[in-house]
């Protein structure tokens, strides 16, 4: 395959350069001017990314499926732009807390993506008195190991701050990142407590886990990582002031999420269940911080979490037994570039750090994926720069069709993707690969 005449976004660049690609056997084998070949795809006006990688998403496969399973989930990343994602080890059943658990889902996964895709291990309060020969067993096969101070699933319940301890230093003998839900357990239960007797309204949900419950726990989180000099990750951050305390943390990073970027609590009064994550989004002014602590690097990438449900799921008409989770995987990258790149003028180069190359580092396939260099998995983004489109959830791939973002309009239209040099997704013609299309991802050893 050539790619011809298009703008290409290269690694450390903060312009486009005209050129084209020449694939061979999945991989880049070209990048140059007047390049020749079969299979040409002529991109005159057209934008070249690397394919955006989404290392946070609950695909619910095995166990959850009435939400989403790994075909669908697939789907919607690769139609937004994404190659690569990286599925969450608490929401299947059983969790993939041991090898045991993780073959059961490759088995039922394998041949259901149409996306590349790497698992998380995890380590859980019912995992935890093994958690060492597990975790030594899974290094091999996960991209890092999630926890949570505080989680609403039974399946899957929340480490304590000695047993986290004890999990930071032993990740150092494995050389995996530990991943972290970080909100304040003792805050939350008692302000839920109190809330639940005031009502069941969006004020209650969100006086239950403010602010605080995030930089409390961000502070120790960090604190126990220093003391145990481990690779500490803290996902979905949600508070600007939480963020701010990874700032010069140079084994510690963190990610945020469109919907934190975008929304405020405002927001989530005015939308109402479609809005409902946990975190909570925060007040007015949160958002801009965000940005600025991402344009900055304090924050290294963002990622969807995402995590869709039913309509019955959602609107429950309470606050409190609304699903958290929403669909993002399909909209990550046109988000991103739409709101951060053209609209906030994000630079090229941090713009593709943030979409692609920091996760491929942080999770160990940046020898494959990530960027566009001769050698690399042939992952590519063709964006229409001109086009506009509108957000309608129910044209989602995903099982989950109830989003925030409904109605709002994007600036940049993803045309094709392309994953290992076939095109995946054609925005006229569709998902155009076969289910299994998509690869497992180890870490580079």
């Amino acid at each position: 395959m050539i790619i011809k005449n298009a703008k290409v976004a290269l690694p450390n660049e903060n312009e486009f350069k005209s050129l084209d690609i020449k694939i061979k056997q999945g991989k880049i084998f070209q990048v140059g001017r007047n390049l020749s070949g079969e299979n040409e795809i002529d991109a005159t006006g057209m934008i070249l990314f690397p394919g955006a990688i989404d290392p946070h998403v609950h695909f619910d496969e095995p166990g959850y499926t009435q939400r989403e399973d790994f075909y669908h989930g697939s789907c919607a990343a690769i139609s937004g732009g994404v190659t690569t994602v990286i599925d969450m080890p608490c929401t299947s059943i059983p969790p993939v807390t041991n090898l045991v658990n993780l073959k059961n889902k490759l088995n039922v996964i394998k041949n259901k993506s149409v996306v590349d895709f790497g698992l998380f291990g995890g380590v859980s309060k019912q995992s935890y008195d093994d958690f060492e020969n597990n975790m030594i067993e899974l290094a091999e096969f996960v991209l890092g190991f999630k926890t949570y101070f505080i989680s609403g699933m039974e399946t899957f319940q929340r480490l304590n701050y000695t047993q986290f301890l004890k999990v930071l230093q032993f990740s150092n003998k494995i050389n995996r990142p530990i991943l972290l839900h970080a909100e304040d357990y003792d805050y939350i239960q008692k302000a839920e407590n109190l809330e639940r007797e005031k009502g069941s309204q969006w004020i209650n949900y969100y006086n239950s886990r403010p602010e605080i419950v995030e930089i409390l726990a961000v502070k120790n989180a960090v604190a126990l990582a220093e003391q145990a000099n481990a690779n500490l990750h803290i996902v979905h951050l949600g508070t600007s002031k939480a963020a701010e305390l990874l700032s010069g943390k140079e084994r510690i990073s963190g990610e945020t999420a469109p919907h934190y970027l975008e929304f405020n609590f405002d927001d989530l009064e005015r939308i109402g269940d479609a809005l409902k994550t946990a975190p909570v989004v925060k007040r007015k002014g949160n958002s801009k911080k965000l940005w600025q602590l991402l344009n900055d690097g304090i924050i290294n990438f963002v990622a969807s979490d995402h995590a869709p449900a039913s309509e019955n799921g959602k609107n429950t008409n309470s606050a409190w037994d609304d699903y958290s989770g929403i669909p993002g995987s399909g909209t990550l990258f046109p988000y991103l570039y739409s709101e951060g790149f053209v609209k906030r003028k994000i630079k090229l180069d941090r713009f593709l750090k943030i979409v692609s190359e920091n996760a491929a580092k942080r999770y160990g396939i940046f020898d494959r994926k990530g960027s566009i260099e001769i050698g690399k998995d042939a992952d590519l983004i063709l964006l229409d720069p001109n086009k506009k489109w509108e957000v309608k959830g129910e044209k989602f791939y995903s099982k989950g069709k109830i989003t925030p973002f409904e109605g709002k309009t994007f600036q940049g239209r993803v045309i094709k993707t392309i994953l290992r040099g076939k095109v995946v997704y054609d925005v006229k013609k569709g998902i155009v690969q076969n289910p299994g299309f998509g690869k497992y991802l180890k870490a580079k050893k």
